[in-house]
């Protein structure tokens, strides 16, 4: 055979090959241990990344990300909205290309959990449902309704239907090992009643009957009908156990901290409580868990629900908002999933052995013969430490902390020993500046004579806009007599108007007369104060401003938004005046609105004003536009909003999404890992906006002229926004000598201890970057932490030069903890730690822009 021939048959062998490789099908069951993968029980960890809420020019390295941090599934919701936005006719592009995401899971080798819902909730607009479905005859919202059910079974047969076509369950060779239907739907099963239960079951029913060959989950559902099965979400959820003794134990939901919303604090979740949290799942049978959220994202457009959801969706993930690691709770959880990856085999092939070691301490025992052996020490005060006896051997455990020991002796693990490095994120200046800023002023003039909308009494807000808009005006009018005693007395009239949200403007004759807003815990409030009326006929226009439709709760399909009433005028020669009943005009969104100034090619179509910032500062519905060019590197970029009030933001006819100065209330002065967390125990952010900066993605620009448009509500300083870069400041690590390695535990023998107990120090810029300076190095007694180390009595004078030998110029470094590695023994029988600050700065390789 001719040599061009083989190599023609060889080409086709591998391409074959190569195909049948990534379409293998795969057999996904479970069994009361765990999920079974071609026949193999599997631990399973996963992670949240919801597509739409980054961009396609991410995935990817969030994936990569994800998998490098130990994951081996990722979890997302599938958002019923932003994919059938008018009845029967769906969109998949850009962001909301799911089939695209899941590809991409598959590309970089993890499996996925599809939440087909498709009820979400997710601080999600309207949890997830699209409002025309509210318009639909007859309809209710998750219980035993036709009209509902018909939607809810032809939306969630056309994903499927999507994922059959191309392949992508399990059983075709896909990565799709789970799909879930409904979500948290518990709380309203037993409100709900026969009715609920009777949903519960057809929805069960109608999923298995899609025939995807891959299990199907139902979170905080205790009655899941077979052969579905019921996971817990919550902080923690070691107590749960299916409903069933043949179902495995799934935890569909690890929050990894908290939603933020406007007007209150930053949550974060130590990550000593969130690893004490998994472990206690896993060594109680738990085989699955997912962090809701591991990479939280960004609300962009008018996605954020609740009301109230801050832009920001960060959620204190491992990966935060921007598609930066976080540290230390990336690498830390890290290290926790090679340590639960040791144990796989012990812990999928027997039950555990449970020995009390003290009043708060046990040991969880998996042995499945002499090879298979794995143990988790427990200690759950909050506060005391404890050494407890095990095997013979003594072992140290922190307050609320677990070890865990792959060969039932050594401790490779604890769940509140921080080993793996402290990054310090920063926003900086992006050289970028932001030029030929203009204005306009929002007509409000013109109102009443383009209302098509009069009716006598109030609407509800959405039931008017049908969520097309934030902003409806709510237009009428009133005849003052010149008899009126203030006009002489100079006493204004007050007017009150009652609102169910989320914000109200007042305007009296095209005068800004003041504001109000509710707040997440208070959504209807109550506007009061003077206006200036004139003899003769006076117009009141009222704009309301949603924030976001409800996410969750009972029939929450028929809460209502928008100016509710009574309107009242007080102070007139009457007393009071009711206004409620009068004839009122209705005018939904802004006129910048419907003449598109947000695209590119729409601002041409008014008379922008140049040069009136200074004028224009303070006042109400303006808008504002500028251009700038997109600024070098690759660092994500964020706008920085703090000048301005309340509205909108928009790049390149994008929309970033809501901004709101609005600040934070609340408790910041102490966070302690230990003890039952809850989000009120560790917030950051008091007497600060809520959220300052806005996720700018790179991939949204161009190289230059990039057009940047601000809708303002209530007055502000757009000269003062500035585009900013954030990065890595410094990062820092500290371990103790001795300390178990479970990087080398992973890669070495069992007859290498010492290799084990060779602890190590690790550190790493974020790509794109090296080490340019040591701020901090001490091995012996340093003390303090990361930004505010102090040397002790003992220290090696050759630490420094150490650490900058092996770390400067490069991305990463490692060190390892040892005498001989700094000389001579600083201070003999005395435990000794090294602890590092090292300075991150950016390389510059191209002067174009990346896609983050």
């Amino acid at each position: 055979m001719e040599t061009n021939s083989v190599s023609m048959l060889l080409i086709i062998f591998f391409t074959v090959l190569m195909t049948s490789f990534q379409l293998i099908q795969c057999t996904v069951t479970y069994d009361s241990k765990a999920i079974v993968i071609n026949g193999r029980r599997r631990i399973l960890i996963s992670g949240s990344i919801h597509y739409p809420r980054s961009t396609p020019e991410m995935w990817e390295d969030l994936i990569v990300k994800a998998k490098n941090g130990g994951l081996d599934v990722i979890d997302t919701y599938v958002f019923w909205d932003v994919h059938e936005p008018s009845p029967g006719n769906y969109d998949f592009r850009g962001r909301y290309d799911l089939v695209r995401f899941i590809k991409t899971i598959q590309k970089v080798g993890l499996y996925a959990h599809l939440r087909i819902g498709p009820y979400v909730c997710a601080e999600w607009n309207f949890g997830g449902f699209p409002v025309w479905l509210k318009y639909v005859p007859g309809i209710s919202f998750r219980t035993d309704n036709g009209p509902f059910k018909a939607a809810m079974q032809g939306f969630t047969q056309k994903i499927v239907q999507m994922m059959k076509n191309e392949k992508l369950f399990a059983s075709q060779g896909g990565p799709i090992i789970l799909s879930q239907i409904e979500n948290e739907y518990g709380a309203e099963s037993r409100a709900l009643g026969a009715a609920g239960q009777s949903y519960v079951n057809w929805a069960a029913k109608m999923a298995v009957g899609l025939n995807t060959g891959v299990p199907w989950v139902m979170c905080k559902e205790d009655d899941a009908p077979d052969p579905v099965i019921n996971a817990c979400n919550g902080f923690y959820c070691d107590y749960f156990s299916p409903n069933k003794p043949y179902k495995p134990k799934l935890w569909t939901e690890a929050w990894s901290g908290w939603f933020t919303e406007f007007g209150g604090t930053v949550h974060q979740r130590p990550v000593e409580d969130l690893a004490f949290a998994v472990a206690r799942f896993v060594q109680k049978g738990g085989s699955y868990m997912n962090y809701y959220m591991y990479h939280g994202g960004t609300n962009f457009g008018r996605s954020a629900g609740g009301p109230f959801i801050t832009t920001s969706y960060d959620y204190d993930a491992p990966i935060d908002e921007y598609g930066l690691i976080r540290e230390p709770k990336y690498g830390h959880l890290k290290e926790l999933h090679k340590a639960i990856k040791l144990c796989e085999p012990a812990l999928v092939s027997s039950d555990p052995t449970v020995t009390s070691l003290g009043t708060y301490h046990q040991a969880y025992v998996f042995s499945s013969g002499q090879r298979s052996c794995a143990a988790f020490l427990a200690n759950y005060h909050p506060k005391s430490s404890a050494r407890v006896m095990f095997n013979n051997m003594h072992y140290d455990l922190p307050p609320w902390s677990i070890s865990i020991l792959p060969d039932c002796r050594n401790a490779v693990f604890n769940t509140a020993k921080v080993g793996a490095q402290t990054s310090h994120l920063q926003m900086l200046p992006s050289g970028s500046e932001l030029f030929s800023w203009e204005t306009y002023d929002e007509d409000i003039s013109s109102l009443a004579y383009n209302s098509r909308i009069t009716t006598h009494g109030l609407l509800e807000q959405v039931n008017v806009t049908r969520d097309t808009s934030d902003y409806l005006w709510y237009l009428t009018s009133i005849d003052i007599s010149q008899s009126e005693a203030f006009l002489r007395s100079g006493r204004w009239p007050s007017l009150s108007v009652q609102s169910a949200g989320h914000g109200l403007l007042v305007f009296i004759n095209g005068q800004f007369s003041g504001s109000a807003f509710g707040n997440r815990e208070n959504k209807r409030f109550t506007f009061t104060g003077p206006i200036n009326l004139r003899a003769g006929t006076n117009r009141i226009a009222l704009l309301s401003v949603a924030v976001g439709l409800p996410n969750v709760g009972l029939h929450y399909e028929t809460w209502k938004t928008g100016i509710t009433g009574p309107v009242m005028l007080n102070g007139l020669n009457q007393g009071k005046k009711d206004l409620t009943w009068q004839k009122w005009s209705y005018q939904v969104g802004l006129k910048g609105e419907a003449m598109n100034l947000v695209s590119p090619n729409g601002g041409s179509s008014v008379d922008w004003v140049q040069g009136a910032l200074a004028s224009s500062q303070g006042q109400a519905l303006k808008w504002h536009k500028a251009y700038f060019n997109a600024p070098r590197g690759n660092e994500p970029l964020a706008l920085d909003m703090s000048s301005m009030g309340k509205g909108q933001v928009w790049i390149n006819g994008q929309s970033i999404g809501r901004y709101w100065m609005a600040y934070a209330k609340g408790d910041c002065s102490q966070c302690s890992y230990a003890g039952t967390f809850r989000p009120y125990k560790c917030q950051l952010g008091c007497g600060q906006p809520t959220q300052r900066w806005y996720h700018v993605p790179r991939s949204w620009l161009k190289p230059s002229k990039n057009l940047l448009v601000v809708f303002e509500e209530l007055g502000g300083d757009p000269s003062k926004i500035t585009l900013v870069k954030r990065s890595v400041a410094s990062v820092c690590a500290a371990a103790y000598e001795h300390h178990p390695d479970i990087e080398s535990y992973s890669t070495a023998s069992y007859t290498e201890p010492s290799e084990l107990h060779q602890a190590k120090v690790r550190l790493q810029c974020a790509p794109g970057q090296s080490i340019s300076a040591i701020k901090f190095a001490s091995f012996g007694t340093p003390t303090g932490t990361c930004g505010r180390f102090q040397e002790g009595t003992c220290h090696a004078p050759n630490t420094l030069s150490v650490i900058e030998k092996n770390c400067i110029g490069q991305e990463r470094c490692m060190v390892s903890i040892s005498n001989s590695n700094f000389g001579t023994d600083p201070c003999p029988n005395v435990l000794k730690r090294l602890s590092v600050e090292a300075v991150c700065s950016t390389t510059f390789t191209s002067t174009s822009p990346s896609a983050s």
